[in-house]
């Protein structure tokens, strides 16, 4: 900072040094120490405390309050306090790493780092310094919300997102092509976040309401995302997890649990229903030539699995389709419980993915899968259930439920 210091020295008198004061109180708060303040200003180091911390009632002269700002207090335990700034403070004097002043404080390295970095001062030699009641009055001054906007504080800026929204520019193509037309301009970087807030919050009027018709979607205010825990429920009946189902499943040393899921044909607009049971990898298809909502899956389904004797029909592992949206009528139905998969999780049904890739080779992708017949199915069923398989010992699925069928009798 370049001060002019006053040259006619001669006492003020009842004259206050107001020049000197502010220009004083602007060095404060850049952090420099009482010492350079003053004698940048051109003022003895006693004035400059008085200034800073004020004075009791003397004599004939009256108490003066402090000119020091007067700071929001320290907010919750996830910031900084001023004791911990302290600390950081001595334990930097004392030459200790970042990582050492963290695990002393019991925070991540990269807080202090972080607390280092922003809030350290510069003298006019260039040399960085952290002071750590200037750090904790810089932190609370950047925390009161709201701030701001930057487009609000900005009349060019606002003039160019204007500009490039009425000619339909999304508000990311905007601020990407702010940052690489004006590189080194940083008051024109802003964030395409910034750019919606400002068309879509009420009461802010950084942008014309008029603007948000040309975005794509059109819509003048934002469209809630609900967060995870208030999703509605994906089904009318309650899902019951994977997390659920009995442990004799897992180790698939009961037989009778059964893995399914639907292949789709071209455009989504036909599919298959597969069925693998578990200890065996017994293949059982599902003819759906009408389409795939949950009531067609759900007969399909219930028509097949009344082909198996009850032993052999223990359980259903599915994923989180909505075509199995009626799984509740077809527990009723059947007395045979679905167990539904955690979301992107296909490894917990396993061999009915591993089946789906084999199946592929009958019915192949983007092709349409409602001109096969059921006998077609059927056919494809026991040439695919005869194929010896590696994890059987070279057993084929149709021997191994043979033989289940045997001890059953």
């Amino acid at each position: 900072m370049h001060f002019q210091i006053r040259q006619d020295r001669t006492p003020q008198g009842p004259r206050k040094l107001s020049a000197e004061r502010a220009a004083y109180l602007q060095l404060m708060k850049q952090g420099y120490s009482n010492t350079a303040a003053c004698q940048i200003v051109g003022v003895d180091a006693r004035t400059g405390r008085k200034w800073r911390n004020g004075r009791g009632p003397e004599n004939r002269q009256r108490a003066v309050p402090p000119i020091t700002t007067v700071v929001p207090p320290t907010g919750p335990s996830r910031y900084l306090t001023q004791h911990e700034r302290l600390q950081i403070a001595d334990l930097h004097r004392e030459g200790k790493s970042v990582r050492a002043i963290a695990a002393e404080l019991d925070r991540d390295p990269s807080t202090v780092s972080r607390e280092l970095r922003r809030n350290a001062t510069v003298d006019p030699r260039g040399k960085r310094h952290y002071r750590p009641h200037v750090a904790q009055a810089r932190s609370d001054a950047r925390r009161p919300r709201p701030k701001p906007s930057k487009i609000a504080l900005n009349p060019e800026l606002c003039a160019r997102i204007q500009e490039l929204l009425t000619d339909k520019w999304s508000p990311e193509q905007i601020s990407r092509r702010l940052e690489r037309d004006f590189p080194d301009r940083p008051e024109l970087h802003v964030c395409h976040e910034t750019i919606y807030q400002a068309l879509y919050v009420q009461g802010r009027g950084e942008l014309r309401r008029e603007l948000a018709s040309a975005l794509r979607s059109g819509r003048a205010r934002r469209r809630p995302h609900r967060q995870a825990q208030q999703r509605r429920p994906r089904f009318a009946s309650p899902m019951v997890m994977i997390s659920e189902r009995p442990p004799e499943v897992a180790d698939r040393a009961v037989p009778g649990h059964w893995e399914g899921d639907l292949i789709i044909g071209a455009d989504g607009a036909s599919a298959i229903g597969t069925l693998v049971e578990r200890s065996t990898r017994y293949v059982m298809l599902l003819h759906l030539p009408h389409g795939r909502s949950s009531e067609q899956v759900r007969d399909a389904l219930t028509d097949t699995v009344q082909t198996l004797p009850r032993h052999l029909a223990r359980s259903i592992t599915w994923d989180q389709g909505a075509e199995m949206a009626a799984h509740g009528s077809f527990t009723t139905a059947t007395d045979i419980p679905v167990y539904f998969c955690d979301p992107a999780s296909p490894w917990q049904r396993g061999s009915n993915e591993n089946t789906n890739g084999l199946l592929r080779q009958y019915f192949p992708k983007s092709t349409d899968l409602s001109v096969h017949t059921r006998e077609h199915l059927e056919a494809v069923a026991v040439q695919l259930n005869g194929r010896p398989r590696k994890t059987l010992g070279w057993d084929t699925p149709a021997e191994r439920l043979a033989k289940l069928l045997e001890s059953s009798n």
